[in-house]
């Protein structure tokens, strides 16, 4: 890990596309801004960490899930509907 000192105002860089900048002291809380391309997605640390356990616990109950679905589809009879007439009128047509 890299440990940079910064005072506020001053930034980082990371890549040459990400800045990290100190923007005020709270007591023990440090504001920071950070400006990032779209396409690169930032999260606090707890965000970040959900949303790997909701993704992991996704694909786990996916396989679970796709046998009985693929099961209730096959097994589930098929109803059987009249064709429709043909003798019906043909909606005109626009100009």
């Amino acid at each position: 890990m890299l440990i940079l000192s910064r005072k506020i105002g001053e930034s980082i860089v990371i890549d040459g596309r990400i800045i990290v900048k100190i923007v005020r002291l709270d007591g023990d809380l440090i504001k920071l801004g950070i400006e990032a391309p779209a396409e690169v997605p930032v999260h606090r640390q707890e965000v970040y960490d959900d949303i790997q356990k909701n993704n992991r616990e996704a694909m786990t109950d996916t396989k679970a899930i796709l046998p009985r679905l693929v099961a209730s589809t096959v097994s589930s009879p098929v109803s059987k509907s009249k064709p429709a007439s043909t003798d019906s009128p043909v909606p005109a047509t626009r100009k």
